[in-house]
């Protein structure tokens, strides 16, 4: 039977609803936060800095990472250093590769020997993980997000390559490992099964750990219960006549 007490694995909520940040950040397994371009423009928000700083003043300790803009190596690394300045508790977020898949190693080079912490993010593969390695500071505590669930979704057991990848970063060991795009709660108990330092996830999620350990049978009771519930309340019938 898993316990969440048992878990080594940091949890870290992903999202950009600011309600739902300051709701996480008061939960006791969440650890950290991260946010993407992405879901921050879903939210209607029209300046980043203000947003970024508007949840580090709900945030002002535990780690959080901000996604640099750019597709341009010299500008994501003027990015990155501003980014890094809105707080000792931020992590600026590089992509592994620009959109024309060309390795960003000088910038994770340069904002790391700078003492940037940095979240490099896009992550699919342990080549990508070995070329980060090589490029990061010797004592740079960053974070690498390999993508396990979207290598999932191609129909790829992404746990021998999160191995491989926990492998390679004991170079360094001050980086930490990430597990990117939880598809299920069960990933939280795989990540730290497979020895990933981090994993993130929505905060539903985390919302759903009250299952950790139910009994099946009571949940299958429950489950049909609600089906019944449903049916009568549709109201919909079955001619049997």
């Amino acid at each position: 039977m898993r316990n969440i007490e048992d878990l080594k694995v940091q949890i870290f909520a992903d999202g950009a609803e600011l309600d739902g940040i300051i709701a996480m950040s008061k939960h006791p397994l969440v650890q950290g936060f991260t946010t993407n371009p992405s879901l921050i423009s879903k939210t209607g928000e029209k300046n980043y800095e203000d947003f970024a700083r508007r949840i580090l003043a709900v945030v002002p300790n535990k780690p959080i990472s901000f996604e640099v803009l750019s597709d341009d190596f010299d500008e994501m690394i003027l990015q990155g250093r501003r980014i890094a300045s809105w707080g000792a508790n931020v992590n600026a977020k590089v992509p592994v590769i620009n959109t024309k898949g060309d390795f960003s190693g000088d910038v994770i080079a340069t904002l790391s020997n700078e003492g940037v912490s940095l979240n490099i993010t896009a992550v699919f593969t342990p080549e990508q993980v070995k070329m980060i390695s090589d490029s990061l500071a010797p004592d740079s505590a960053s974070l690498v997000s390999v993508f396990a669930g979207r290598i999932a979704d191609t129909g790829t057991d992404p746990i021998p390559i999160l191995k491989e990848c926990i492998e390679i970063l004991k170079v360094r060991p001050k980086a930490k490992l990430l597990w990117a795009s939880a598809r299920e709660p069960l990933n939280i108990f795989q990540a730290n099964d497979v020895g990933c330092h981090i994993i993130t996830v929505p905060n539903n999620f985390i919302d759903r750990l009250v299952l950790v350990s139910k009994d099946l049978n009571v949940f299958s009771q429950e489950t049909v219960e609600a089906f019944y519930k449903d049916s009568i309340k549709s109201g919909f019938r079955i001619n049997t006549q």
